[in-house]
């Protein structure tokens, strides 16, 4: 028996309508920022908390992961609300627009590219998160919990969410064609030169610098530190929004530069102290990590391996500085790692991404860019701009909530007691 005219008009008409939506949605890409969410929320919850947890003392260790935790609170439901909108909502060069406050006309079906926009929306709220985190760093052990909580609301939406739109919102760095794949100005530098910043205005801890004080529990920063490490793949691979050789690349050149600067790192100080240090290596690690995130797009493995060098050297040269020579106590290392790491990724993304540079070639320059001058140019504008924004910006917020919440810091008896007791009324350890 013949089928029926419609039957045959829909059986010749439906896969068609299939292929047309597989093509609108792409399920291996879609599959691949899922997975990239969830790493980089890995990253902060629990890998972040766990490494800076075990660099406090004993006394502060709930204080970080507390820490940590209302951030990634706030961040979440901010961007929610407002941070999405400003950020990738469409506006002008300078900040977005309120067209996606709580995520209006937004849907199920709705794409942005060929992944549902809502997951690009919480992939992006994964990096909102951690960088107001790792800024915990510059203030850790002795700012107050009110005080911190309110920085770091204001500062993502005050710092934050500008340069993201800046710089992947379709803003004007963006247009100029700056190269930063997964964060070196928009998370790197933002927080190292916030924490920075913070460290000044509220000053050292008591004791610091003739105090000492170690870490209390290094096998939780090397924990936090290993998770870091493995939580980066989607943090850069992730950033390629696709499950592409893109991506492959990104991860493969992330790898190569963590173990790079950590092994520069650990020879460093296996020549300069004696014996090769487990924190040494770990910090090694991150430098690597926080580098080579602005060109891991645009660089091969040969231009990762140069930046895993330069940035075990330079980012440790820059932490003995910070600390023993100008006595800042910028207590996690967060200006002299990540800072210095996305300032200096930043600009080798310009020249790294050359293809005429032989085996540590990379893949090309920005549209409209035909040289190495031009594009670092571009890199270095993007440096500048980001740097004295951030700087200015968190001295004014901090100065704000000051007021607001009169004083940033806790007193010195309540800092001898230690922020786990005094703002949690709670212990890390019970003996």
């Amino acid at each position: 028996m013949k089928k029926p005219l419609l039957m045959v008009f829909l059986s010749g008409l439906l896969p068609g309508m299939v292929q047309a939506e597989e093509a609108a949605l792409n399920g291996a890409n879609t599959a691949w920022i899922l997975t990239s969410t969830a790493l980089v929320l890995f990253m902060t919850l629990p890998g972040l908390a766990l490494f800076y947890g075990g660099l406090v003392r004993t006394k502060n260790v709930l204080s970080v992961l507390m820490q940590c935790f209302a951030i990634a609170g706030a961040a979440s439901i901010l961007w929610l609300v407002f941070g999405y909108s400003l950020a990738f909502g469409e506006g002008n060069g300078w900040i977005g627009d309120f067209s996606k406050v709580m995520l209006a006309g937004i849907g199920r079906e709705s794409l942005a590219g060929d992944i549902p926009e809502s997951l690009f929306m919480l992939f992006q709220m994964t990096f909102a998160v951690i960088t107001p985190a790792l800024i915990i760093g510059g203030y850790a052990e002795r700012m107050k919990f009110s005080a911190m909580l309110l920085f770091s609301c204001i500062w993502l939406l005050v710092v934050y969410v500008p340069i993201t739109h800046w710089v992947w919102g379709g803003g004007w760095l963006q247009q100029m064609g700056l190269f930063d794949f997964a964060g070196g100005v928009v998370v790197h530098i933002t927080a190292g030169v916030a924490a920075l910043v913070a460290a000044l205005v509220l000053g050292p801890r008591k004791g610091f610098p003739t105090t000492a004080m170690p870490p209390h529990n290094l096998p939780m920063t090397v924990t936090g530190a290993g998770m870091l490490w493995v939580g980066w793949f989607g943090f850069n691979g992730g950033s390629a929004l696709a499950a592409n050789g893109d991506a492959a690349m990104a991860m493969l050149a992330t790898h190569i530069a963590a173990a790079t600067g950590a092994m520069t790192w650990s020879v460093i100080e296996w020549k300069r102290f004696g014996k090769p240090s487990v924190l040494g290596a770990v910090t090694g690690m991150v430098a690597g990590l926080g580098t080579i995130t602005p060109a891991s797009g645009f660089v091969g493995p040969g231009g990762a391996l140069i930046i895993g060098l330069l940035a075990g050297g330079v980012c440790f040269t820059a932490t003995q500085y910070i600390k023993r020579v100008l006595k800042i106590d910028d207590s996690l290392d967060v200006f002299p790692v990540h800072g210095i790491g996305g300032i200096m990724g930043t600009l080798l993304a310009g020249v790294l991404s050359s293809t005429e540079l032989g085996v540590f070639s990379g893949f090309g320059f920005a549209e409209g860019i035909d040289s190495m001058g031009g594009q670092f140019t571009v890199q270095f504008t993007g440096v500048v701009v980001a740097i004295l924004f951030t700087a200015l910006a968190t001295y004014l917020i901090l100065r704000l909530v000051a007021v607001l919440t009169s004083g940033l810091r806790v007193t010195e008896e309540q800092e001898v007691v230690g922020l786990d007791i005094f703002s949690h009324e709670e212990s890390g350890y019970n003996y």
